[in-house]
């Protein structure tokens, strides 16, 4: 599909804007950092060896030899093709993105995904890393990531040839027991969040997306707190619960 949209890309001298993901960097190597345990959350442990690994989170110059995901590698490998054209092109390495008219399932869309399931009151489990809902991702609002692709489409020659991560940040992350606290406060409902120990194949402790290389480039930032973004996904259930309820059922 990717290769398709290339080959269309080039034969009409489009700029090509690629939403790929962090799941390009490889798992064991995420993994396998130093970790320490807070009250409610993973954090990263102060002293870090591994290249593109800091108090920021992971930038791009975390190495990328390894297994990933078929997902992962399904990005990298468009990432590499889209390198081979004659084209304007930017690579957006993106976080979790979240927000209004998200259908989040368990894979996909996991914040959506907690707040619709405290909001219809559907069953929830921490899975992995104890069963205790200290796993950490940072979030963008679609509507901030939105803002940066039309900047780099109002300006191709600019982004041309640029690869960045893109996302919320260490400031703009949950954990899911930090997640649960704000989904119980925008709710009223207080849900019982089962628990299962075991670790699944290509789960991920932690991840932060260092932006900085992105925010050497552009004076664009992230306008939108985790708890704003899921206050408007609060705000567009209610206001089409009939639709989502349906939907969902």
């Amino acid at each position: 599909g990717a290769q398709h949209c290339f080959d269309a890309a080039t034969r009409h001298g489009a700029q090509v804007v690629f939403l790929s993901t962090s799941r390009v960097y490889p798992v064991a190597t995420i993994e396998g950092l130093a970790y320490e345990e807070t009250e409610t959350r993973f954090e990263l442990a102060a002293d870090q060896t591994v290249p593109g690994v800091g108090a920021d989170g992971f930038s791009e110059a975390l190495p990328l030899a390894g297994r990933r995901t078929t997902y992962g590698a399904s990005k990298l490998a468009a990432e590499l093709l889209l390198a081979e054209l004659d084209v304007a092109w930017v690579v957006n390495r993106c976080g979790v993105v979240a927000g209004p008219w998200q259908m989040g399932k368990v894979d996909q869309g996991v914040f959506t995904h907690w707040l619709l399931s405290h909001l219809f009151e559907r069953p929830l489990r921490y899975i992995g890393y104890g069963g205790a809902g200290k796993q950490v991702r940072d979030l963008l609002h679609v509507d901030d990531l939105v803002a940066l692709v039309d900047e780099q489409l109002c300006d191709p020659d600019h982004w041309a040839g640029q690869v960045q991560n893109v996302g919320g940040g260490r400031a703009g992350s949950l954990s899911l027991l930090e997640t649960t606290a704000l989904c119980r406060e925008l709710t009223g409902v207080s849900l019982e969040i089962g628990s299962e120990p075991d670790n699944r194949p290509g789960d991920l402790r932690l991840y932060l997306s260092d932006c900085s290389t992105l925010f050497g480039r552009t004076a664009w930032r992230p306008q939108r707190s985790p708890a704003d973004t899921l206050a408007d996904i609060h705000k567009w259930v209610v206001d089409n619960r009939a639709m989502v309820e349906a939907t969902l059922r």
